[in-house]
């Protein structure tokens, strides 16, 4: 809307005289299209690899700007970057930074090659959403296949619930992934599994086991998303799966399947 494209406007003239600016990306909702009437601006501010080193030495990574001063409500939420930054996500970033960087748009630059890695950010390749697959049906096959049955096995209700959400998050990131969709934050989940396309009851199946974990709940979900999505994955292969995405993820340098 008008009046947040002048807050972004202004906000750009006030950080552009600093030469520690590189760039300024708007993203959300802005960059989108799709703001309300009360939304603020979400930026990445990207500034020299020096400023960086400055604000990490200080644990200053967010910070909000120009609170109220451009119309009712209005503030600058603002995210710091440097160019390093931009070009490692572009290799490892998990799913939330990938999200944010969706849509994005360049404002204003210094650095011929900001462009290029904005966009590429949330690109992943096809044998990427291949992998994603296989993870984390994986994931719903040991959560729901077996801590949840070894919950209700032992009356440990900590398990159980903590099973019950491992296993939905990963159904539900399995179905954004045939979908190539990134997944931006656990409280869009809810939502997401019902934009994507999915098979008939998938949805109705993921609800019970949130409304309602069991053994019984839980098998009739993984046993639509095997139909689905993991056919011809058998239980050992996602035993090795999943202990290379969770128990060796310290060991290969990576983060679980949960955090990709």
């Amino acid at each position: 809307m008008e009046h947040q494209e002048r807050a972004l406007a202004a906000y750009v003239d006030q950080v552009a005289a600093d030469p520690d600016t590189v760039g300024v990306v708007v993203i959300g909702s802005v960059a989108r299209g799709t703001e309300r009437e009360d939304s603020d601006v979400d930026v990445y501010l990207v500034v020299t690899a020096d400023a960086f080193a400055r604000s990490a030495a200080e644990d200053r990574w967010a910070w909000v700007d120009r609170r109220g001063r451009d119309y009712p409500g209005s503030y600058i939420d603002v995210k710091l970057a440097d160019l390093d930054y931009l070009r490692r996500a572009v290799e490892r970033a998990d799913d939330p930074t990938r999200a944010s960087f969706a849509g994005a748009r360049v404002v204003f630059s210094r650095a011929e090659e900001l462009e290029s890695l904005v966009s590429r950010i949330s690109r992943l390749g096809e044998d990427v959403w291949a992998e994603r697959i296989r993870s984390h049906v994986a994931q719903a096959h040991l959560h729901g296949g077996y801590f949840l049955r070894q919950a209700e096995e032992h009356g440990d209700p900590f398990l159980l619930q903590h099973a019950a959400v491992h296993l939905t998050l990963a159904a539900a990131r399995a179905a954004l992934a045939a979908d190539h969709r990134l997944m931006p934050g656990p409280k869009y989940i809810h939502r997401l599994v019902r934009e994507v396309p999915s098979p008939a009851g998938f949805v109705a199946a993921w609800d019970a086991v949130v409304a309602d974990p069991g053994a019984g709940t839980a098998n009739a979900l993984i046993a639509i998303l095997d139909e689905w999505l993991g056919r011809d994955q058998t239980r050992d292969e996602s035993l090795s799966v999943f202990i290379r995405d969770n128990e060796l993820a310290w060991l290969r340098g990576t983060v679980p399947a949960e955090y990709f």
